[in-house]
């Protein structure tokens, strides 16, 4: 994939920042996307990848972000990582700056980012035979649960807008995926969505063998941008063994029951 460039946004932590890693080692070029500007020149000096910065929710921002990538070559797959939650009140109680947050950064950023660099995508799949985009959503796209509301509702928001967009490019060699992955264990996602409160976020974890992992969600990615240009991975639902849905949970060692 060496002559190929995929932008992933997210890049300063997580999973975005485990895909830029991912596509590097499979000979992608990639150019990390993220607010938080140290972060990204650290990822950039470890991987090789280029960076840039920009807040997905400016819409000033990513015009510029969509002329800096013009400028600096093709852009053959979008990876829209990018997103949160914030708070886990009931609807009654709930924040409006948080579900007005949660919508900007997941569902107005997408369509931001597939507004600016679809012409870009198309132009590298007439040259190059496909090109791709990929949005990382969420198992809470699919299934409410109690204190989840804001984000259930824009990740179900995001995934509809995924849906649609498949459809209305239905006919160009441009893939449309969606990764819905359900309790990933990163450094930053429940953290902030319960404020700092490290204690708590860490409780979310305890005793679940093996929760996913970020690099997990990226090798994912990477296999669906790397599958051959004919075949769409439309839907990727991805748990840990020990999530069964989202509102079934083992906590504690896996164990076999006993046979007989």
């Amino acid at each position: 994939m060496a002559n190929r460039r995929a932008v992933v946004t997210g890049a300063s932590s997580g999973i975005g920042q485990a895909t830029v890693r991912a596509l590097r080692a499979r000979g992608w070029g990639v150019v990390g996307v993220a607010r938080r500007e140290d972060r990204l020149a650290a990822l950039a000096a470890e991987t090789g990848a280029s960076a840039i910065a920009c807040d997905l929710t400016n819409p000033d921002a990513v015009a510029a972000l969509v002329d800096e990538l013009e400028a600096s070559g093709p852009v053959h797959a979008l990876v829209q990582v990018a997103g949160g939650a914030r708070g886990t009140d009931r609807v009654e109680n709930a924040s409006t700056d948080d579900w007005q947050w949660m919508y900007d950064a997941n569902v107005l950023s997408s369509q931001r980012l597939v507004a600016g660099l679809l012409p870009l995508l198309r132009r590298a799949a007439a040259a190059d035979g496909h090109a791709d985009t990929l949005f990382v959503t969420s198992t809470a796209a699919q299934v409410a649960y109690a204190g989840g509301g804001g984000y259930n509702a824009a990740k179900a928001a995001q995934a509809m807008l995924v849906h649609a967009l498949r459809l209305e490019l239905n006919g160009e060699p441009i893939r449309v995926a969606e990764v819905a992955p359900g309790m990933v264990h990163t450094e930053e996602f429940t953290l902030n969505r319960l404020g700092g409160d490290a204690v708590a976020a860490e409780s979310v974890y305890a005793d679940v063998e093996a929760p996913l992992r970020a690099e997990d969600v990226a090798d994912v990615i990477a296999y669906a941008l790397d599958a051959p240009g004919h075949v769409n991975l439309d839907l990727i639902t991805m748990r840990p063994v020990a999530q069964s849905a989202n509102h079934l949970l083992a906590r504690g060692p896996l164990r076999v029951r006993p046979v007989g």
